[in-house]
């Protein structure tokens, strides 16, 4: 390695606590680590693990390689949840379709580690133990689930009313730009297309420009989304879902039904009855009271009734 790589390297290696640790600082004044905990936890996370890792690395090789792989585990968890805490925020509003999200994230995290660990175990490398294979393993679906994150928001932010300015819509955007980068890095880099001091090089500088993305996300003010009310196909999606989790039961369909035939009958106008004698010298009371006696009542007209009655004739 010359010089001039060696110092740029270290150069990018070190502007990430530098750029992390200002945005752990406008978290903690702007409150936003209350909401974005995960994401902060993230930030904060990684300015350890740089104070662990790069003396190591200057000073013990075999340690540093041990650390650097054992800190990526911690820091592949907790982009997952970041991720996740990212796509709550956007479904905020939504109570069912961030059910529904949640449910399939924890889906996804067990794929995950079961697909980890069948690569750990039928992996047979010298070069690489089968643990490492486990962490760079889940550390691609990671990525991928990353992607596709960002692929969402993209796609669906007008629907949800999400705008571009949003936080979370910044969290979700700079993850996602770091994960295409390396993926296709490394698959590169598989295919010995590229050093190792370049892949190193081309993955540092794009985690530099995901930090530039969060730092800038940070110090500008969120804009409010748009009123769930006013987005009519999410939440005819939430309708949707919570017919299926709340199904209507079988039996209420002849309540349903009596309740129309009652309600049909009673909008019917009973017929007019005259108040005065008639010519046979018949009073109003008599006429009420026959009147009375040749109404069909209204509950042996509606399902149940008839049903009855039906019984009463066989």
């Amino acid at each position: 390695m010359s010089e001039k790589i060696k110092i740029l390297a270290y150069g990018l290696w070190i502007a990430h606590p530098v750029l992390q640790t200002a945005i752990a600082i406008v978290m903690l004044r702007r409150g936003m680590y209350r909401p974005f905990k995960y994401f902060f936890t993230y930030i904060v996370a990684q300015i350890l693990i740089f104070a662990v890792v790069f003396p190591a690395y200057l000073h013990d090789y075999s340690g540093y390689f041990n650390l650097f792989w054992a800190t990526t585990g911690i820091s592949v968890a907790l982009g997952f949840q970041v991720i996740h805490e990212a796509f709550l925020d956007v479904f905020r509003p939504f109570h069912t379709l961030r059910d529904l999200g949640t449910v399939l994230f924890k889906w996804a995290g067990l794929v995950m580690l079961l697909v980890a660990g069948v690569v750990s175990v039928s992996t047979r490398s010298s070069d690489t133990a089968p643990w490492v294979e486990a962490i760079m393993t889940t550390q691609r679906c990671v990525r991928v689930i990353q992607v596709g994150m960002v692929l969402f928001l993209l796609i669906f932010a007008r629907y949800l009313g999400v705008s571009r300015k949003q936080h979370s819509f910044g969290i979700a955007l700079g993850l996602g730009i770091f994960a295409v980068v390396e993926l296709a890095v490394n698959a590169t880099w598989v295919g010995y297309h590229l050093s190792d001091i370049s892949m190193a090089i081309v993955n540092m500088i794009a985690y530099d420009g995901a930090l530039f993305i969060w730092l800038g996300y940070t110090l500008m003010k969120s804009p409010a989304r748009e009123a769930a009310s006013t987005l009519l196909r999410p939440q005819r999606w939430e309708h949707s879902l919570s017919d299926i989790q709340h199904p209507m039961q079988g039996d209420s369909l002849i309540p349903m039904f009596e309740g129309m035939v009652d309600r049909a009958l009673s909008r019917s106008h009973a017929p007019q009855l005259d108040t005065s004698e008639n010519a046979m010298g018949t009073k109003p009371a008599t006429l009420k009271a026959d009147a009375a006696k040749a109404v069909v009542p209204l509950r042996e007209l509606s399902v149940s009734g008839l049903v009855d009655r039906l019984g009463q004739k066989s």
